[in-house]
Formats: structure tokens, C-alpha cells, sequence
């Protein structure tokens, strides 16, 4: 009886395992098998091609450009939302009054939808009428142009920082988790042996937090590189190839241009160069982690 229990256990996976295979592994397969065809996303009737649409997308610059502005774009989010996040979960774990409705309202702009974070932010760099420049003529800067998003120069930068203002607050809950299983002994311990506040972060706090840090770092990661819902809302990848990410270049290609075997071939280099970042970058931190 029990023999047949414990048999019985793995038809219990059955189901699960068939989501995994049809919505993960089969996509991945066929991505793979369209990349090496020219087709065009519709019918059934295209040639394989080998290795063609991989080299376009190298002759044509098409790959060095998304993946240079994608590479932008992941570093400094990475970098501006964890050290904000950071910041402020340290200002918030203090014992301030008020401080449950200061952490309710950093946290909101991370419950909105991206898209509708996208328009709005769109909306609010406009150059004559957005709040932005509102803002500039009421305090006598009504000379000023600015336009962040039409200025190739800024417009990467300028959806930076609407991914930022919408993350912040999701990674500063995770380093609040981190720092509140902080024992308080050993800063009170610090504290009486004269060690500054500087010190006691960074030998006594980021080295309990790394497990958080690691989940933030991660998840940003992830998020940089499949960067899609800001662009496509708020600049379609312009001005010019200014702000064309690995996604948003997937899609023009896919569902603009009707050349689906080559971003089938983009997808499978940015599922490649995901993977091993992703993969390289935690295993770098669980290792800081161990040596803290």
C-alpha cells in the first residue's frame, strides 16, 4: 500500500509539469527553430536559412546597438533604484513617528501597471505643456527647453528614471525584511565600542543583508534586460535607435517589419546573454555571501 502511495505521489506533478513543458520549454524550442528560418510569422511556408539572421543582425548593427543601450539601461537602474531602496530603508527602519504611512506611500508607485506609469510619465515630459515644464516656468524658467524624451542624448536616461521611481519601492520593502532581522545586540555592541554609524553598516548590516541584496541585484538584473513596457510607451525606441532595447528591437521586428525568423534570433541571443548574466551575477553574490 505504501509502495503504491509513493507511486502515486508523481501523477501529482503530471499537471504542472505539462504547464512547464507547453508554456516554457516548447517556446524555447520553437524560438530556437524559427531562428534559423525566414519566416514571417504567418503560414507555414518558409526556408531554413541557417545562421542568416544571426549575421544580419551583427552586419546591420542591429545587436550591438539594443544591446549597448539594454546594457545602459540595466546598470544605472540597478544602481539608482538599490542605492535609493537602500537609503531609504534605512531611514525607515529607524523609529520614526508616522514611519508605517511614510513606507505605505514609498511603496505605491510600485502597485500601478508599467503602462500606465509609461503614459503618465510620458505625459509629464512633455516639452510645452508637461508638468516638468510647468514646473520650470513657474519658478521663472519659462525659457528652458526641455525636452527629455525627443533629445537622444537624455531620452534613455529620462525612462531610467521612470523604472526607478516605480521600482524603489519593491526593493526597499526587501531590504526592510533584511535590515529588521538585523539582532540588535550586535549594533547595540558596536555602538558601545564607539564604532560610527558608517562602520556598523558596513560590517555589521550589509553583510546580515546580503541575502537581500542578492534578491534585489537579481531581480533587477532581469528586469533591465528585458526592458520593453517604457520604451514601447514612451519613445517606440527613438529618437532615431536612441533608446531601442533587446525587446523592444524583438518586437519591432516580429510584429512592424514581419521578419520573424530574425527576432526569433535576437530573442534566443538575449535568452543566451541573460542566462549566463543572471547565472553569473548570483553566483558572484552567493559567494560574498558565504565570505561575509
Amino acid at each position: 500500500m505504501n509502495a503504491v502511495f509513493k507511486r502515486s505521489i508523481y501523477w501529482f506533478m503530471v499537471p504542472g509539469l505539462l504547464v512547464y513543458v507547453t508554456f516554457w520549454i516548447l517556446p524555447i524550442l520553437l524560438t530556437f527553430h524559427y531562428s534559423l528560418t525566414d519566416t514571417n510569422g504567418f503560414g507555414s511556408l518558409y526556408n531554413y536559412v541557417g545562421l542568416d539572421n544571426y549575421r544580419a543582425l551583427l552586419k546591420d548593427g542591429t545587436l550591438v546597438n539594443s544591446a549597448g543601450n539594454t546594457l545602459q539601461y540595466t546598470v544605472a537602474s540597478i544602481i539608482l533604484t538599490n542605492l535609493l531602496a537602500l537609503g531609504l530603508a534605512l531611514l525607515l527602519n529607524a523609529k520614526l513617528r508616522l514611519r508605517g504611512i511614510y513606507r505605505t506611500f514609498t511603496y505605491l508607485p510600485t502597485l500601478f501597471s508599467t503602462i500606465v506609469v509609461g503614459f503618465i510619465w510620458g505625459f509629464i515630459y512633455l516639452p510645452d505643456y508637461g508638468m516638468l515644464a510647468l514646473l520650470g516656468q513657474s519658478v521663472g524658467f519659462a525659457d528652458l527647453e526641455l525636452n527629455l524624451l525627443g533629445d537622444a542624448s537624455t531620452a534613455l536616461w529620462a525612462t531610467v528614471i521612470v523604472d526607478v521611481w516605480k521600482g524603489f519601492g519593491g526593493v526597499m520593502i526587501i531590504y526592510l525584511a533584511g535590515l529588521q532581522s538585523v539582532p540588535g545586540e550586535l549594533v547595540e555592541s558596536a555602538q558601545i565600542d564607539g564604532a560610527r554609524s558608517w562602520h556598523i553598516l558596513r560590517h555589521i548590516k550589509l553583510p546580515l543583508i546580503a541575502p537581500a541584496i542578492t534578491i534585489n541585484l537579481s531581480l533587477g538584473l532581469v528586469n533591465g534586460l528585458k526592458q520593453f513596457d517604457y520604451i514601447y510607451t514612451m519613445t517606440q525606441g527613438g529618437p532615431g535607435k536612441s533608446t531601442r532595447t533587446l525587446m523592444f528591437d524583438m518586437f519591432r521586428m516580429a510584429f512592424t517589419e514581419s521578419q520573424f525568423g530574425k527576432a526569433a534570433a535576437l530573442g534566443v541571443i538575449s535568452f543566451v546573454f541573460i542566462s549566463i548574466a543572471t547565472f553569473a551575477l548570483v553566483h558572484f553574490l552567493r559567494t560574498k555571501e558565504v565570505s561575509a
